[in-house]
């Protein structure tokens, strides 16, 4: 639509640059046919033509047009009746303010002298009758041009704002572009992180309680170490499978998320012979899947790091289901750490919980040992 009231745009602007020559050809061929003198009204003609093609557009070129219409007027009434709207148009066009009236007056006095056969005979009746038919003219001239620029005025706007929106979706265009850079870039990052999070609590721990349990088995000659490393290593490489595919920890499809933990604690002590226990407390119900996940990773990583940083004595998991929160606590009476320490584990481990718009806190001190506690909004599972 727009595409096709620019094009009528262009169209009508070559009509109104073409019509003074075809409104000077027209009134010249009536002249010449009705008997006119040729050589004068030709002669003039060409001089119009000329004017109208060579002589820059300004208020020279309005009273240079109006005097050459007043004098083609004087060889053929033609002339008043067609050329001379090119006066009224080219000196609302051109000039400006009350200039314009200055120059459609002029063109309407010698339009009526033309049309009356001359100037008025000094009568009041012929003045007023003159003065009144070019009063007429201007004021219809006048309302027409003031209308028409209107006109042309809204189309100008009409312009501007398409120009602008369509520089608006440009930018729109480039911003969406921006964005799904940003988005893609996000998601590999969200992606990077949950496979190095995922490395951490199960390939991680697992080669590092395969590695305890043959040190173990090489020095004191049991076979038994050497069983357990195995089985770990086949529970590692079955949790990275897990991992890369996205999917759950096993133990959370195999039995509910307090037997899960349960099971993990006992694991733990059945590796390291560190005494532990778990306690649950609250109505069991079953949560959100992301909800049991985080907190069976986050006791993964705080036995962890007991076993590797605590040299305690003694270990106690708490498991407390609320009315709108899931807690779990991890306490140790080992040698405590400086809580300010940003090691990967602790970090995956806030990560992790502050997906979920949980909370983790952490408190440690030399010789006192450490306490942690993660508390999850108690989504229920489905």
């Amino acid at each position: 639509m727009v595409g096709r009231l620019d094009r009528w745009e262009r169209l009508l602007e070559r009509q109104l640059a073409a019509a003074p020559y075809v409104l000077l050809a027209i009134s010249t061929i009536l002249c010449l046919l009705t008997g006119g003198r040729p050589w004068l009204t030709a002669g003039l003609a060409v001089l119009a033509a000329a004017w109208l093609w060579l002589v820059p557009r300004g208020a020279v070129y309005v009273a240079g047009l109006v005097v050459l219409i007043g004098a083609l007027c004087t060889q053929s009434v033609w002339f008043a009746s067609f050329f001379g709207f090119t006066g009224y148009l080219h000196s609302w066009q051109y000039l400006k303010g009350k200039w314009r009236f200055a120059g459609v007056t002029g063109t309407a006095a010698i339009s009526s002298a033309a049309y009356s056969g001359g100037l008025p005979e000094p009568t009041p009746f012929s003045i007023l009758t003159f003065l009144f038919f070019t009063g007429a003219i201007v004021a219809g001239v006048g309302l027409f041009s003031f209308v028409g620029e209107i006109t042309a005025e809204r189309s100008a706007e009409r312009k501007r704002m398409v120009t602008q929106l369509e520089q608006t979706m440009r930018e729109n265009a480039g911003l969406h572009a921006q964005l799904l850079v940003q988005a893609r870039e996000a998601g590999v990052l969200d992606e990077r992180q949950r496979m190095a999070a995922e490395i951490h609590d199960t390939l991680a721990q697992g080669l590092t309680g395969i590695i305890t349990q043959l040190q173990a088995a090489k020095q004191g000659q049991d076979w038994r170490h050497v069983d357990l490393a195995v089985r770990l290593a086949r529970e590692s490489l079955a949790e990275a499978r897990r991992s890369v595919n996205a999917v759950g920890p096993g133990q959370l499809e195999a039995a509910p998320l307090p037997e899960a933990l349960k099971e993990v604690v006992d694991r733990w002590h059945e590796l390291h012979g560190t005494p532990a226990e778990f306690t649950v407390t609250g109505t069991v119900r079953p949560m959100h899947p992301e909800v049991e996940e985080t907190l069976l990773r986050t006791a993964q990583e705080a036995l962890v790091n007991v076993a590797k940083h605590a040299n305690a004595s003694r270990v106690g998991l708490t498991l407390s289901y609320m009315e709108d929160l899931v807690t779990l606590d991890v306490r140790d009476d080992g040698i405590g750490f400086d809580p300010k320490l940003t090691a990967f584990g602790l970090t995956a481990m806030c990560k992790r919980v502050d997906r979920l718009a949980g909370t983790l806190e952490i408190e440690s001190e030399a010789g006192a040992g450490t306490a942690i506690s993660a508390s999850l909004p108690a989504v229920a599972r489905g």
